[in-house]
């Protein structure tokens, strides 16, 4: 049994690989982002798999195999409770405490007053960011940690332990997570390390999306010297997670360069000009980026291919998949596309039916991993996942 297990993953392996690889495999690679879908489908609810992450694990196993799929991620139900809780985060509300008990858990953007970088402050953070990040944003973005200089607290000493020992036992259980998915399952581990651009870091957790959207206008040349700041310490992170073996990609969770968020200008002077040579550098060191780009970015498909060819998957989640595929399919592999509202709400004919129109018009040359346009959470129909799922399966066959 043990073997079979390994020869599965080994032939999954080589089929994700060879598709992200924008080449031609035995067959169409599933590789469904589920989030919360798995909760529900292995009988929890939000609440459970927040607060316990066995579950949440136990859950994407029973997923995995339950529906030989051929590459998921170890938990997409990403935050867990005990983490965020032990270093007093007030940025997330979590199931069964701020929301209600089957909604998943929700990032929660602190008011432009409340932001937790000011906008006198790029100076502090572009001279030195690792100093800003522990001396000023954190005793901000927490309810623990007491400010520098302020008298010191019990529960501002616990929470750096405790902090310290949830995020031990929670990412220390990944490797044995990803191990189970493969022995189990015969289920590849999607991505493997993780990458945020500058200016997504200053949008999501410092300036706020308001508040840089003023800086924006009022002190771009600021936004622009911290973002370099960034660059290297964003490299960092992203390679010394990565895949050893140089297979599957590194996660990059796009957000606020999409439309309408900036306007081409902005992307072109701001965004790109600091995201574009880390991608390049992450290339040089051989690994992939899976571009997840969450919500739309059709209009900078061009200054995309320039990077090199192979050099990044692109996920596409609100744009038009079969326009994506005439504009970059050429150059890089591409996944997603089926609307989430359609996986959810309409029936299994009509997934089938998109099914058949991807695998015909976008996958019939290879380069497409079958997945959702967004992350899966628990309003997904089960009966139609198992319509995508059976379908490629059966019709995706080269």
């Amino acid at each position: 049994m043990a073997q079979d297990k390994e020869q599965l993953y080994q032939q999954r392996l080589k089929r994700y690989v060879t598709a992200m690889r924008n080449e031609k495999p035995d067959r169409i690679p599933i590789r469904p982002f589920v989030a919360e879908f798995t909760a529900k489908y292995a009988g929890y609810n939000c609440q459970q798999v927040a607060h316990d992450y066995t579950m949440a694990f136990e859950a994407a196993v029973q997923c995995a195999g339950d529906f030989d799929w051929d590459a998921v991620v170890a938990n997409m139900v990403y935050v867990w409770t005990g983490l965020s809780q032990a270093i007093g985060l007030k940025y997330y509300a979590t199931p069964g405490l701020e929301i209600p008990v089957d909604t998943g858990f929700q990032y929660r953007e602190p008011p432009e007053k409340d932001a937790f970088m000011k906008s006198d402050e790029y100076d502090a953070l572009a001279a030195d960011p690792t100093g800003f990040l522990y001396n000023v944003w954190l005793p901000r973005a927490s309810n623990e940690v007491v400010q520098i200089g302020s008298p010191s607290t019990y529960r501002n000493n616990l929470s750096f332990l405790k902090g310290g020992m949830a995020m031990l036992s929670y990412f220390m259980a990944f490797g044995p997570q990803i191990q189970r998915l493969r022995t189990e399952c015969g289920t590849v581990s999607a991505i493997a390390g993780i990458f945020k651009a500058p200016f997504d870091i200053l949008a999501d957790k410092l300036r706020g999306y308001i508040g840089l959207t003023m800086d924006l206008f009022e002190r771009p040349d600021k936004v622009l010297k911290a973002c370099e700041a960034l660059m290297p310490h964003l490299l960092h992170v992203a390679l010394s997670g990565a895949d050893p073996e140089k297979n599957v990609p590194i996660g990059f969770w796009m957000h606020r360069g999409c439309t309408p968020f900036i306007n081409q200008q902005q992307f072109d002077n701001l965004y790109w000009p600091t995201l574009k040579p880390i991608i390049q550098e992450i290339w040089r060191n051989g690994h992939q980026v899976l571009f997840y780009a969450e919500g739309k970015w059709m209009r900078h498909l061009e200054a995309f291919l320039e990077l090199p060819e192979g050099s990044i998957v692109f996920h596409c989640d609100q744009d038009d998949l079969f326009e994506v595929h005439k504009k970059i399919g050429h150059r890089f592999a591409i996944s997603g596309g089926i609307p989430n509202f359609l996986l959810a709400y309409e029936t299994p004919d009509k997934v089938r039916a998109f099914c058949k129109r991807i695998i015909d018009e976008v996958a019939c040359d290879g380069g497409y991993i079958m997945d959702a346009s967004a992350i899966m959470q628990n309003e997904i129909s089960i009966e139609n996942i198992k319509a995508m799922t059976e379908f490629t399966r059966e019709y995706g066959v080269y």
